[in-house]
Parts: C-alpha cells; sequence; structure tokens
C-alpha cells in the first residue's frame, strides 16, 4: 500500500483537476448537472487506465475493458456525490458561482476518492482477481499439512 497511495494520489490529482477544467469548460454551454456528469464520464475513463498502470501494475489489455466496466461502479459513487453536491448547493444558493460549484464538486471528489482507493484494492484490482498471491504475513507460505489452499484436487 506505501507504493500505491502516493501513485494513486498522483493520479486523482491529475483527474480532478482535469475534470475541474472540463466542467468549466462545459458550464458555458449547459447546465451545472449534465456539465458535471460529462466532464466525471471522461475524466473516470482515464483515471481507471492510469490507476490501473500506475497504481497496481496492471499492462496489457486482458480485462482491460472488465477493469473500466468495473470501474464504473466507482464512477456512479462519485457522480452521486457530486451530483447531489451541485444540486444541494443550487437549492440552497440558486445564484451560486462557478467558484463555489468547483468548490462543491471538489468537496465532493475528496469524498469518493476513498471509496474509490478501497473499491479498486479490494475488488476491482485485487490481487486474487489479478491471478497475483495476495501481499500479507502469511504470503508465499506452503499450506500447512491439511490446509485447504482453496483449488481442486487432481
Amino acid at each position: 500500500m506505501r507504493r500505491q497511495l502516493p501513485a494513486f494520489a498522483a493520479v486523482g490529482a491529475v483527474s480532478t483537476l482535469a475534470q475541474l477544467v472540463l466542467f468549466v469548460l462545459l458550464r458555458t454551454a449547459m447546465g451545472p448537472l449534465w456539465a458535471n456528469a460529462v466532464s466525471l464520464t471522461i475524466t473516470t475513463i482515464g483515471n481507471t487506465a492510469a490507476n490501473r498502470r500506475f497504481t497496481f501494475g496492471v499492462t496489457g489489455s486482458r480485462r482491460a475493458l472488465r477493469h473500466q466496466l468495473e470501474g464504473g461502479a466507482a464512477f456512479l459513487l462519485g457522480l452521486a456525490l457530486s451530483t447531489g453536491g451541485l444540486a444541494v448547493l443550487h437549492a440552497a444558493a440558486p445564484g451560486a458561482s462557478r467558484a463555489v460549484e468547483i468548490a462543491a464538486l471538489a468537496a465532493a471528489n475528496a469524498a469518493a476518492t476513498l471509496a474509490r482507493f478501497l473499491l479498486m484494492r479490494a475488488w476491482i484490482f485485487h490481487p486474487r482477481r489479478l491471478g497475483r498471491p495476495a501481499a500479507g504475513p502469511h504470503a508465499g507460505r506452503a499450506p500447512a499439512p491439511g490446509e485447504s489452499t482453496g483449488g481442486t484436487a487432481s
């Protein structure tokens, strides 16, 4: 996890900045909820691909589509948080400035980031799902006599 957290943070910072820039650009042509949905959709695809490679060390095209689709679950969480935040903001302050909208999106992205990392680490890119041994105190040890390995006997 020591290597994963800094990589995840770097990918997240770039993704958040890109999403906010896209939001501001799209906001000139559409409402805040649509601008958020479009900008978040675009950046989530890049974020998942970058985290796949740089945070979790997965290369090649094997399972890439599956990883993107599963990353969609994390996307939905972020979309729900950011859309909810913008909806509450505009209900409470209908004339909120772009700067306030951006602050609301940044706060929602921060809240979704921890959940996204945990989903990616524990589910999407879990070592067992990738066919790698899981790291831990017993990783790499041989099973004790009579201990199940989870496989089938041949």
